[in-house]
Parts: structure tokens; sequence; C-alpha cells
């Protein structure tokens, strides 16, 4: 476990150290690709090395019973919302990288799945942490769970400061038209629930990478799999 713990606050935390404090420095040092270079390969071998200690660690006993229907049931709704968060949060995606100017996806409504959060990618992430931690609460599970969603939720909150500085004005009015977290907009009256629709190409493909995704798990039966298998 202690390998595991070792793991996790690399991967965590060289995401933030480069994503944040030391990427201005480091980019007017070494150039943006090299800096690019660097952080995607510190990125993958922290990423295989928490794999490989979590692939290790004792499991240990779950602390609860994961295995009830009502957590069953709840886990696999918000694998199905983060599902279609994913894939629709690749296109039109105003926080994807821009350098040099705000990219020209900051004046598009916010609709679809950016209704919902205007971090759907980061989301994503973090209720498939959630998820996992509902239904399958082992001690290791939940360490590599919970630095998933420390990541997503930290990341998304830090790419929001970042963009505050970089874009002034024009990421200050797309966070005033939309929320941090999931569904806040509607349930504050700022946004009509309709808005958060996505289409429908967007919510099929999101059901087809739910229902592979949940059936690709090593022979266990997730999600709604564990009735039908």
């Amino acid at each position: 476990m202690t390998e595991l713990l070792l793991a996790c606050i690399a991967f965590v935390g060289t995401h933030f150290l480069l994503s944040h404090p030391l990427r201005a420095p480091l980019v007017g040092k070494m150039g943006e690709g090299a800096f690019l270079g660097i952080y995607s390969l510190i990125a993958l071998v922290t990423l295989l090395w928490m794999a490989y200690a979590f692939y290790m660690a004792p499991k240990g006993a779950p602390l609860w019973n994961g295995w009830s229907d009502a957590l069953w049931i709840i886990s696999t709704v918000l694998m199905l919302l983060a599902s279609i968060l994913f894939v629709g949060s690749h296109k039109g995606n105003p926080a994807a990288p821009s350098p040099g100017k705000p990219p020209e996806s900051l004046g598009r409504p916010a609709d679809g799945v950016f209704a919902i959060t205007r971090h759907p990618m980061m989301w994503s992430f973090a209720l498939w942490g959630i998820a996992h931690i509902m239904v399958m609460p082992t001690p290791a599970n939940i360490v590599l769970a919970a630095s998933i969603i420390i990541l997503a939720l930290g990341g998304s909150y830090g790419q929001d400061r970042k963009k505050e500085k970089l874009l002034g004005e024009a990421w200050a009015a797309w966070e005033a038209r939309t929320s941090y977290f999931p569904f806040a907009s509607q349930l504050s009256g700022k946004a009509p629930w309709s808005a958060t629709l996505p289409s429908r190409r967007l919510i099929l493909i999101g059901i087809i990478l739910w229902l592979v995704a949940t059936l690709a798990h090593g022979g266990i039966g997730a999600g709604i799999w564990r009735w039908l298998l």
C-alpha cells in the first residue's frame, strides 16, 4: 500500500506542479514543445507506476457492501453520465489548450454537456472515481479513485484560475454562463434544464462507450451487465 500511496502522490503532484507553478518558468527555459514532451513523459511514467502499484497492492477487505442494489444502481447512472460528459467534452470545449488567443468556442452557447458543467471531461473522471469507490470500497481502490477525483476537481479549479489570467473577460463571461459543479446553473435558476440535453448522436455514442466500458471489466459484470450476464 505504501508504494501505491507514493505512486498516486507522484502522479497527482507532478500534474499539479507542471500544470501550474512550474509551467511558465519551464516553458520559458525550454520552449513549449520540449516542455510538453517532458510533461507527457512524466505523466505516462507516473500513470504506469500507479497502475502497477495498484495491481501489486493488497486490496484489503471492503469497508462496506458495495454490491447492494441501491449503490450499484446509483453508480451505474453516474457512469452513464460520466460517459456522456466525456464524449461531449471533445467538441467545442473552451477549456481546451489555445495558446495565444481566446478559443472561438468561448462564444458558443452554454448547451449540452457545457450547460451541465464547464468542465465535462474533468467531471467525467471524478464521477468515474466516485462510482468505483461506491461499489468497490477496498482501501487500495479508494486510494486510487480518490487520487483521480482530487486531480480532476483540483485540476479543473486550477484551470479556471489560469484561464482567468490568460483570457480575462472572455473567460469570465464563459464562467458567468456556466457552472463548475454539475447542474448548479439549473438548480440556481441561472439556466434552463432544457439546455442540458445533448444531441441524440452524442447520447448514443455515450451509451455505447458506457456499455463497452462496463462490459470490459475482466470477467466482472459491471453496470447493467451485472443483471444481464
